[in-house]
């Protein structure tokens, strides 16, 4: 063959733009088959049931599709699924392990090498290629299509085997996503306009940029509409602060910056959807750079809001759904809008390809009690009107279903509902160990519509509150006053009760728009308080706004993020005392707040004995933490699985932190997903963790551990959990003993 790089990236590309997995599959054997000049070339995929299926073909007979399936085991395809390693024979037919299918016409093809397709260590397919004659392939040839082969595992392996032709009827499956809000809930899946996913859509020239103008200015109007239709259907179901998104949504589109950025990609020249796309794509991206996942959803909100308007600009009308009939909401972008669309009483559940668990959609979903599962890998998978199980506990739907899973399922709903009631009566009751341990739980916030879900649980303060909403929505830097009327707001609605804000985390991932940094490994760069401190005119602005803010409410607590340094708390310090002047010398009456840090880069871990006496506390940012340790990017599907707080690692690293924290008189909190899992919890208690902050949802659950497990007990779980090496025997041990005590409801359930 000539030139296989050449032939290697003409495949890769023209697969890439290919409308479907399934049509992707078919321009890659296509390619192939045309790259190796061969007469045949052919992909097989594995089920779950371990069987190969042949799903596309050039140079078999095409109704051989479909209809021609193995044994993964059986055949030469079959030993090439077995063993995971490539195979080139020179006589196929001459080989034991060769079968013969009459459909597909294979007895004229002699020449054969066959390659593995294996997405992130599990067997997908096998990609084939055959030739008349008796010969064995080159070694370039072999290399190149097991190149190809692991290209074609790379992208939406979930989507290519949903669009696969399979024989007979839809059979039970199971699909894997994010957990977005916990619960299970039951019924029948209504697809979501399918055919408005805005990001396909292509630049066009406009006809009459006016008549274009006057479209878009339309959709956004009837936007707007089914914001406030949406805002009075939620209203009556959740606290006001929640209901406020559609408030947030409303703000976003009326935006100037949005607004004139749709606008002049249409005076350019751009028809109405295209230049819609292209100003979601550049807002959006600002947000999806970023390396904290709450900031990050901020992005999908936008992608939402563009999705939106683009169904009105095509005029697509909502499905409908039976009355009466639970349902399931499935889409690329499931939208809060799309959730006020339906009565509330009738959602069971909510499935979106695109979002992450601190998405406005997940927000809302956890306030409405809906179980929701967000980033699954393709809505290809999806049929309208199938019955569906989705469990938002493990990130998990079941599709079709078996009559005895549903009624394992519908157990552990009414076990939900029941459990849901009981931990009520805990709200107002302090979370205090049955020997006397008392620990504090918070709750992690970042806009006001989170505030009152936390409160209504029994948070008894904020743990960490994001401060970086403001800078963000804007075309230049917050005033003080616009910053202090947002910080008054969520210290007023936690009066009496302390709230953690974190100062701006900004700079190198967290890309501003009137700001850009381009960095080569911004994980590793300016940001955080490096950021600040070098521009310590906004870092001043903002305390300032703080300590306004706090003026006579005195429960304002600053913590600085990614500290890895002493000299960076005394500038901060310093910073702070000048602050403190400065107002008072206006005459602002404020109290001098608790400081504290943010313990998420492993450097921090030995700077806490030289910290006593300049702060007052520290917080464990389990998340960033534990990626850091691990070397683990949990939002990254390739290693995500690889990302798990009670590997020995992290479980090690954060029981010496507690340890040295006390012995340096620092009170110590914990936040991020750690501190709402149970399993961690009970270890967490065991090394005597003075508080928690985690989402409102998990507040009741945690609380109800904490009043049941002595805190002796806790220590030996963590005794014995610190003698083991792997987080899945760790987990297996604490789960044992959670079913011990009576707490086994708290686990996943595993029907």
């Amino acid at each position: 063959m000539k030139n296989s790089l050449q032939q290697l990236r003409k495949v890769v590309q023209e697969a890439a733009v290919a409308s479907t997995p399934l049509k992707r599959a078919g321009v890659i054997v296509a390619g192939v088959k045309e790259a190796m000049e061969v007469a045949v070339c052919s992909l097989y995929l594995r089920d779950e049931d371990d069987w190969l299926t042949l799903v596309a073909t050039e140079g078999l007979k095409q109704e051989a599709v479909g209809k021609v399936r193995l044994k993964v085991g059986d055949g030469l395809v079959g030993t090439i699924a077995k063993t995971r390693h490539p195979l080139n024979l020179e006589s196929a037919s001459s080989d034991p392990h060769y079968l013969y299918f009459p459909e597909t016409g294979e007895e004229l093809f002699e020449g054969f090498v066959g390659a593995p397709v294996v997405h992130l260590g599990e067997l997908v397919g096998v990609l084939v290629v055959e030739e008349c004659e008796r010969r064995k392939f080159t070694e370039e040839e072999e290399s190149f299509l097991v190149t190809v082969a692991a290209h074609l595992g790379t992208p939406d392996p979930a989507g290519l085997r949903a669009e696969a032709p399979t024989v007979g009827t839809s059979k039970p499956r199971r699909v894997v996503g994010i957990r977005g809000a916990s619960g299970i809930g039951i019924g029948n899946t209504l697809v979501l306009a399918a055919g408005a996913d805005l990001s396909e859509v292509p630049d066009e020239d406009a006809e009459d940029a006016a008549v274009e103008l006057a479209h878009f200015r339309s959709a956004v109007t009837a936007t707007l509409a089914d914001f406030a239709r949406g805002g009075e259907q939620v209203a009556a179901h959740v606290p006001k602060d929640v209901a406020g998104v559609f408030t947030v949504y409303e703000m976003l589109l009326q935006s100037r910056e949005f607004v004139e950025a749709v606008e002049k990609g249409i005076a350019a020249g751009n028809w109405a959807p295209g230049a819609l796309r292209a100003a979601v794509e550049q807002f959006a991206r600002l947000f999806e750079a970023m390396e904290d996942e709450y900031l990050r959803g901020r992005g999908e909100d936008i992608r939402h809001l563009g999705n939106r308007v683009y169904q009105h600009l095509r005029e697509i009308e909502a499905p409908v759904a039976k009355d009466g009939e639970p349902i399931i909401l499935v889409g690329h972008l499931v939208s809060v809008a799309d959730i006020a669309a339906f009565p509330i009483a009738q959602l069971a559940g909510i499935v979106s390809v695109e979002g992450s668990a601190l998405s406005h959609t997940a927000v809302l979903a956890n306030a409405l009690g809906i179980p929701a599962v967000m980033g699954v890998e393709s809505i290809h998978e999806f049929e309208d009107g199938e019955a569906a199980i989705v469990d938002g506990y493990s990130g998990r739907i079941m599709l079709s279903p078996t009559k005895g899973v549903l009624k394992e399922y519908r157990g552990l709903v009414d076990r939900d509902r029941q459990l849901f009631e009981e931990l009520e009566k805990l709200r107002d009751l302090p979370a205090e160990t049955p020997d006397g341990t008392r620990v504090c739980l918070y709750a992690n916030t970042g806009l006001l519509a989170d505030m009152t879900p936390g409160l209504s649980r029994g948070a008894e303060g904020i743990g960490l509150y994001r401060s970086e909403i403001p800078f963000l929505v804007r075309d230049s830097f917050p005033s003080e006053d616009e910053q202090f009327e947002v910080y008054r707001a969520v210290l007023q609605a936690y009066e009496g009760k302390p709230v953690s804000m974190r100062t701006l985390d900004i700079g190198g991932d967290k890309v501003l728009p009137y700001y850009p940094i381009a960095e080569d490994n911004p994980a590793l760069g300016w940001r955080g308080i490096r950021f600040t401190l070098d521009n310590s005119t906004i870092l001043m602005t903002q305390v300032r706004a703080m300590l306004r803010a706090s003026s006579g409410l005195k429960n304002l607590r600053i913590m600085l993020p990614m500290v890895s340094r002493v000299d960076e708390v005394d500038r901060f310090l310093t910073l702070l005392d000048s602050a403190l002047e400065q107002l008072r010398e206006e005459g602002v009456t404020v109290a001098r707040p608790k400081i504290g840090i943010m313990v998420e880069v492993p450097a921090a871990l030995t700077l806490l004995r030289f910290l006593e006496k300049k702060i007052d506390f520290i917080s464990i940012g389990s998340n960033d933490l534990s990626q850091y340790l691990l070397a683990v990017d949990r939002t990254n599907p390739r290693v995500s699985r690889l990302f798990d707080h009670l590997h020995p690692a992290v479980l090690h690293a954060v029981h010496w932190i507690v340890a040295q924290a006390r012995r340096n008189h620092l009170s110590t909190s914990l936040c991020g997903e750690m501190g709402a899992d149970p399993c961690a919890v009970v270890l967490l208690l065991g090394m005597g963790i003075e508080s928690l902050s985690m989402s409102a949802f998990s507040l009741p659950k945690i609380k109800w551990l904490i009043r049941t497990v002595p805190r002796a007990l806790a220590f030996e779980q963590l005794e014995l959990a610190l003698q083991l090496d792997h987080e899945k025997a760790i987990r297996q041990q604490v789960s044992a003993f959670l079913r011990k005590q009576g707490l086994g409801d708290l686990l996943p359930p595993s029907p």
